[in-house]
């Protein structure tokens, strides 16, 4: 059966009095559609928004497509490209910064890539420790005394790192002069930003949990430490993980709080190694180095991503609701 729109040009024309259709004669044509410029289409693609993300993307990339391009150069250039290698790498370098050897063959670069993978490591260890037990303290046991708590722990998310850095800086030359500037003053300043990052992902997981597994556990007779250990840690096990893999990589590439602390040469840090020998006599083992802390930051992230999306499966939402899930 042929209908025709109410509204439609010649619709009133289109009915006899019987209430019956009347096809319109041969030679007549629908009125063409009117063309709408795609500016006032509102179901249109964004095309203006989908352009200025991938400048930005463009933008924010191509330097470091270029610096890790230039750590495969075969010359001390910088700048123009000679040819492929990886010597800057490994075993073969004619030029470097300190000792004219690659990266394996330069202490200096050895050595700062040893105390970055070191100091990750162990704040990895220490804060996941302390900020899984705070996270399911200020959880489960809520009171004022909590709420409190859990806002003061949340402060080195939103304070400057300059500002933290700064205050460590002060306190341990001034109050803490047993500890001095030095491995352990790095130590015991990544431990303190990276709590906050442990508690507002194992938090928003517990949130995401709820009480119940434990209250039914307790309820068939285990004692709430046998409930936390038994039920709820497996089910955390993997909020835990990305913890400590955002914690290693922020660790690895933090350079603020890092020169405030390091003390003298033998405990330095990659990124700071990088921002101090740049402005002297840079070559391509600078970018060579660069790179591998790229690398190795975007590794713990990549595990992070796919870890949180296996545990995801089949529960629906995204990998990234474990970061946005904190409860004030």
């Amino acid at each position: 059966m042929t209908t025709i729109g109410v509204d439609a040009p010649g619709a009133a024309d289109a009915w006899d009095e019987q209430k019956r259709y009347v096809p319109p004669p041969t030679g007549v044509t629908p009125p063409r559609k009117r063309y709408v410029p795609p500016w006032r289409n509102p179901w249109r693609r964004p095309y203006v928004l989908a352009a200025v993300t991938w400048g930005y993307v463009l933008w924010s990339l191509v330097p470091v497509l270029i610096s890790i391009q230039f750590s495969f150069n075969d010359s001390r250039s910088r700048s123009s490209w000679v040819g492929f290698t990886t010597d800057w790498y490994c075993c073969g370098a004619e030029d470097s910064v300190a000792s004219g050897a690659s990266v394996s063959e330069d202490p200096a670069l050895l050595q700062s890539l040893q105390n970055s993978l070191t100091l990750a490591v162990l704040t990895t260890l220490v804060a996941v420790a302390i900020g899984t037990a705070l996270a399911l303290g200020l959880t489960r046991w809520r009171s004022r005394v909590s709420n409190v708590a859990n806002s003061v722990s949340l402060f080195p998310l939103v304070t400057p790192e300059l500002v933290l850095g700064a205050a460590l800086y002060l306190v341990i030359t001034t109050l803490y002069q047993g500890i001095g500037l030095g491995f352990q003053a790095l130590l015991l300043g990544h431990v303190t930003f990276s709590i906050s990052f442990i508690l507002v992902i194992v938090r928003s997981r517990l949130v995401s949990i709820g009480a119940e597994f434990e209250t039914a556990a307790q309820d068939l007779g285990a004692t709430r430490m046998q409930a936390i250990r038994t039920v709820l840690l497996p089910m955390l096990v993997p909020a835990i993980f990305a913890a400590a893999m955002i914690t290693f990589a922020a660790s690895l590439d933090d350079f603020v709080v890092s020169n405030f602390l390091y003390g003298d040469a033998g405990n330095i840090t990659v990124p700071v190694l990088l921002y101090s020998a740049v402005k002297a006599a840079p070559s391509p083992a600078l970018n060579a180095l660069a790179t591998l802390l790229l690398v190795g930051t975007l590794a713990a992230l990549l595990l992070t991503y796919l870890v949180l999306r296996l545990r995801r499966r089949g529960d629906g939402g995204s990998a990234l609701d474990d970061l946005a899930g904190i409860e004030m």
